[in-house]
């Protein structure tokens, strides 16, 4: 921040010039009138000598004029190089009152105003983190920087998870489906960050968000497993082994949290008195089939000479319908383009938001200089894509200005 301070340092002088030059002008036409005022009245005190010469005899009629004379020719050379006489004198109150508000009111018009905050944020944005402290910490300036962002807010959410912060999980969830809307994954997630936040007491409030949730996706894993969780801690292991076994037939056939539900189905069936039950397996209709997405994705001609090859490209897809956040991410720069990338289920953002879970996407190419996935300078998009195996490459153009 401190070239931006620097610079409206010097701004701030050059305006000052501006203010103060007039004043010391006026100080020095001032300076002028005294010594013109000063030669006349030498003038005139000339004068009065020579009349009074005259009036005691020591001087002709002809000696005082031509003492005149020579008064007069000298006030003119001492006057001729002046500027002409001055009717009314610079204040000088008004402008050293300018030049001290000026500066005051630039600045504090500029802390309300302005954006030092995002500015600082993209500077960090641009250097990876060291520790997820430090990510966090900027995902937090984020959301203060730019409260309307939706993907701010949900990276801040799983962030924070993965912390084991889940009450501030929760409360990011809660402003994070105001802007985003009640889509059933983001209602899950909230669920089971209050969940773990309650030290694991079901309420009513959790039923409501995982009946809401999976009213809109029946196939909704995260309020699936909660829901289990929830059944099994309460002793309903009949309800858990439902729940879990909903989730199951859910995930992919190469999912590695198979294992880990599968596992808590077999001990609810121990608990039921149930042992060496075999869990099911998900039903072949049911097993969702991994996709993947070819992208080819170059930068429009026209903006060759406003970006630098250092720029960040995140090509990212994300749901027609459902949640704002991206589905599968992979990053570039400007230097890789032209490049094809493939995105798949293996690069979703979480286990529950996968390409496979979703029937239609569009495509995105976002040129960020900061390095902020969020919010960046230049995009390409596509049209609504149907997702099928073996599609054909799908070209995107970095050619529009990304709108906030």
């Amino acid at each position: 921040m401190i070239d931006l301070w620097i610079g409206a340092g010097l701004l701030s002088l050059v305006a000052l010039a501006f203010l103060l030059l007039p004043l010391l002008r006026g100080r020095r036409a001032q300076a002028e009138e005294d010594r013109t005022a000063l030669n006349v009245a030498l003038y005139q005190e000339r004068l009065a000598e020579l009349t009074a010469q005259r009036d005691a005899g020591t001087l002709t009629e002809e000696q005082l004029e031509a003492g005149r004379a020579d008064a007069a020719r000298e006030l003119l050379d001492d006057t001729e190089d002046g500027d002409a006489p001055r009717s009314a004198r610079l204040g000088r109150s008004l402008p050293i009152l300018a030049a001290v508000l000026v500066p005051l009111i630039g600045f504090g018009l500029y802390m309300h105003w302005g954006a030092s905050d995002r500015l600082q944020l993209a500077r960090e944005f641009g250097e990876q983190p060291r520790t997820m402290e430090e990510m966090t910490a900027r995902l937090e300036k984020a959301v203060q920087a730019q409260p309307d962002s939706a993907e701010a807010w949900y990276f801040l959410a799983r962030t924070y998870m993965s912390l084991e912060r889940p009450a501030d999980a929760a409360t990011a969830y809660a402003r994070l489906i105001d802007l985003a809307g009640r889509e059933p994954e983001l209602l899950g997630q909230w669920a089971q960050a209050l969940y773990f936040a309650g030290d694991r007491q079901w309420n009513e409030q959790l039923q409501k968000l995982t009946d809401e949730a999976l009213q809109g996706d029946p196939h909704e894993v995260t309020s699936l497993g909660l829901l289990g969780i929830a059944a099994y801690e309460d002793g309903r292991y009949q309800d858990a082994i439902g729940f879990w076994e909903r989730l199951v037939a859910t995930l992919p056939a190469d999912d590695p949290s198979r294992e880990p539900i599968q596992g808590g189905i077999q001990r609810a069936r121990e608990q039921l008195g149930e042992a060496g039950v075999a869990a099911p397996a998900a039903a072949p209709e049911t097993a969702q089939t991994d996709v993947a997405l070819e992208v080819a994705v170059r930068l429009d001609a026209t903006l060759a000479d406003k970006v630098q090859p250092t720029d960040a490209v995140f090509v990212f897809a994300r749901a027609v319908s459902g949640p704002p956040m991206p589905l599968a991410v992979k990053r570039l720069s400007i230097a890789d383009l032209p490049a094809t990338v493939s995105l798949g289920d293996a690069d979703a953002m979480t286990p529950q938001l996968r390409l496979s879970n979703f029937e239609q996407v569009r495509l995105f190419a976002r040129v960020s200089r900061s390095g902020d996935a969020t919010k960046g300078e230049w995009v390409g998009a596509s049209q609504a894509l149907q997702l099928t195996e073996g599609g054909e490459t799908t070209e995107l153009v970095i050619d529009q200005t990304d709108q906030p």
